[in-house]
């Protein structure tokens, strides 16, 4: 073993397992202050390394056959934790002396960054499980709502079942492919349907019990029962995280998993029908919601589905099209986030309500919820259109019109639920005098205007670093 080509290749993740060294060093030593600040400079020393790796145009395998880095994993982690550093943010005021938070989002991370360099079914697992892992203590970490421990409960069943998923998946497509390698993915799709012989079997249990995990995993109908109740349960930071960034790092994963391989023919109608299901329930059932959390899982359900519609697109644009929506589907969430009130009570702050007369107390936080607002929703020119409008042009590219058309016309519920945010704000009588935003939260909302700004002006900056 070559230990100059691990130390390269691993730089992001072996600055991530310095961060937890020393944060527990901390905790130790009985000085543990400012841990989201001291995660941060950390998370970001990840994200430059990675993006170093991008720029140095580095290939290199140190454990061959189960990890490597390449230009596309590089960029992938440079996006995923940059995107980080506004929870990091976020969440200052809550877990400025919590080692546990700093600890477990860093390890969380440091699964994400496995996943995106897995070569086998063996380091996916396993990156799938450290970034989960931690999240279900996450959400009962310093939980203020008296349904956060069943939160955590249902989070934990939910990601147990999708983990005995996934490892039957793998059992299966091994007694097909006789590989634990990740290329056997992309072999059983050929096998895909092939009812007549014993390996076409395995290899269509095997992918379609992968596919459910993956469907868990993002929260896509009809499993995405979790979400919800894990959103509202879970404090601000660890729910803009959950929304976000692992929903970006499982697509990105799967990404990797499809490899070059276009979608068969049999498997088109399992990724269309689900996707589609939870556009429109998604947004269906968001406009209902009195919680300002529960309607951005609702959202986050929506898209979901639009993410996995990509998967029809042609195979050169895939990573490129789930990549560029996952970056703006995250910065417009981070905003909303970052500009909720906070309100003494965490049940009230919660509430859709609170926002009434936001921009008479404070116009910076309703100019960003409404921005956000109109790019989760696809309004151009924002980078949600473009987003959205990637999506579809691929998937049309690829023949599926109707698929698209279908999309494209389910996309239009969502818009009501995120107006309706939108007039609280701007239109709704003022009920609190309390503090709207506050200095961590305006620092978080600055750190993701500067790219949402930057994308609207120029996408093709960031389309053209993934093509």
């Amino acid at each position: 073993m070559n230990w100059s080509t691990v130390a390269t290749a691993m730089l992001p993740e072996h600055m991530l397992l310095a961060g937890v060294v020393v944060l527990m060093l901390q905790a130790i030593f009985g000085r543990a202050r400012a841990v989201p600040m001291l995660a941060l400079a950390f998370v970001l020393a990840a994200a430059l390394a990675a993006l170093w790796l991008y720029a140095e145009g580095v290939r290199a395998a140190p454990f061959a056959g189960q990890f490597s880095i390449d230009p596309q994993a590089a960029v992938a982690k440079a996006l995923i934790l940059a995107l980080a550093a506004p929870v990091m943010l976020m969440a200052r005021e809550q877990f400025a002396d919590s080692t546990p938070f700093g600890v477990l989002m860093l390890s969380s991370l440091y699964g994400v960054c496995l996943m995106l360099s897995a070569d086998s079914f063996l380091t996916l697992f396993m990156g799938l499980e450290l970034m989960s892992l931690p999240l279900y203590a996450l959400v009962l970490l310093a939980y203020r709502r008296a349904d956060g421990a069943e939160a955590a409960l249902k989070y934990l069943i939910m990601g147990g079942a999708a983990s005995t998923t996934l490892l039957m998946g793998m059992s299966l497509l091994f007694g097909a492919t006789g590989s634990l390698a990740l290329s056997a993915f992309p072999a059983a799709l050929g096998q895909f349907g092939d009812t007549g012989s014993a390996t076409g079997m395995l290899a269509t249990g095997g992918i379609t019990l992968f596919i459910a995990a993956l469907f868990l995993k993002a929260a896509v109908v009809p499993f995405h029962g979790w979400a919800p109740d894990a959103y509202e349960g879970a404090s601000v930071p660890v729910t803009a995280y959950m929304s976000t960034l692992v929903k970006a790092g499982v697509l990105l994963a799967a990404v990797r998993l499809f490899a070059d391989s276009a979608v068969p023919a049999l498997l088109v109608g399992l990724i269309v029908a689900l996707p589609l299901a939870s556009i429109v329930w998604g947004n269906l059932a968001a406009i209902r919601q009195a919680s300002f959390r529960r309607m951005i899982a609702y959202s986050s359900i929506a898209h979901a589905g639009y993410l996995f519609l990509a998967f029809l697109g042609a195979p050169a644009g895939r990573f490129q099209a789930v990549a560029f929506y996952a970056v703006t589907y995250a910065l417009a969430n981070l905003l909303a986030f970052a500009a909720l009130p906070r309100l003494a009570a965490e049940a009230a702050s919660d509430r859709i309500d609170s926002l009434r007369g936001l921009y008479a107390r404070s116009p910076f936080g309703a100019l960003m919820l409404g921005l956000a607002m109109l790019s989760l929703a696809g309004i151009p020119p924002l980078p949600g259109f473009v987003a959205k409008f990637l999506v579809f042009s691929n998937v049309m590219a690829a023949g599926h019109v109707l698929v698209a058309t279908l999309g494209l016309v389910a996309s239009y519920l969502g818009i009501y639920f995120y107006l309706r945010v939108i007039q609280y704000a701007f239109m709704g009588a003022s009920e609190t005098v309390a503090p709207a935003v506050r200095g961590p939260a305006i620092a978080a909302a600055v750190l993701c205007l500067l790219p949402v700004a930057l994308l609207m002006l120029f996408p093709a900056a960031l389309l053209g670093r993934l093509a």
